[in-house]
Order: C-alpha cells, then sequence, then structure tokens
C-alpha cells in the first residue's frame, strides 16, 4: 500500500513556524527504512499496512508531544501483493505521456 498523509501541528515556535514539528515527523519516516518520498505538500511512504500505519501514528505522536492538537490528512492507496508502486505508478504515467507524444495515444 501507498499512503500520502500531511500532519499539522495546530500551534507552532513564536513565529508561528512548524518546520521543526513536521521535521520531526518526516525524520520518524526516514528512520523507518521503509520507500518514501517527502514533497511540498505530502510524505509517501509504502509497505504493508501494519508497518505504514505504525510509522504514520509515530509521526503523530512527535508532533503531538509538541503541539496541543495535530491534524492529518491521510489517502491511501490499497493494492495487496503489490510492491514498488510508488515509482512503478509514476513509469506508467510517463510511458502513457510519452505515447501522446509519439501520437499513439
Amino acid at each position: 500500500m501507498i499512503v500520502a498523509f500531511s500532519i499539522s501541528p495546530t500551534s507552532g515556535d513564536a513565529d508561528g513556524g512548524v518546520a521543526e514539528a513536521v521535521a520531526a515527523a518526516v525524520r520518524v519516516v526516514r528512520e523507518s527504512g521503509l520507500p518514501h518520498e517527502t514533497n511540498a505538500m505530502f510524505t509517501n511512504i509504502e509497505g504493508e499496512w501494519d508497518e505504514v500505519m505504525d510509522v504514520v501514528k509515530r509521526a503523530v505522536d512527535v508532533v503531538a508531544a509538541v503541539s496541543p492538537r495535530v491534524g492529518l490528512v491521510l489517502k491511501a492507496d490499497i493494492r495487496p501483493g503489490r510492491t514498488g508502486e510508488m515509482t512503478a505508478k509514476l513509469d506508467r504515467l510517463e510511458a502513457a505521456l510519452a505515447d501522446d507524444q509519439n501520437g499513439d495515444g
């Protein structure tokens, strides 16, 4: 499964910044050893249900340790038996786009 999630602390530093809390959450993901990527809006992580959800929970917990309230947005693509889909999905998309440029689509 692939999970895209975003964690938002409700309170930040003195200037209202949340980068340190979000960095702590991303650190949990990176230390998990699961395939992952972080972009401007979400962190994507791939693995089996229990291991992915454990990482998401631990990431929420580190943010909750510094914020009285935490928002979590989560989207999951659940395809049992599939692995490597974070890159495979993009490969299929790029192939379809290349077909469009070649007049095949």
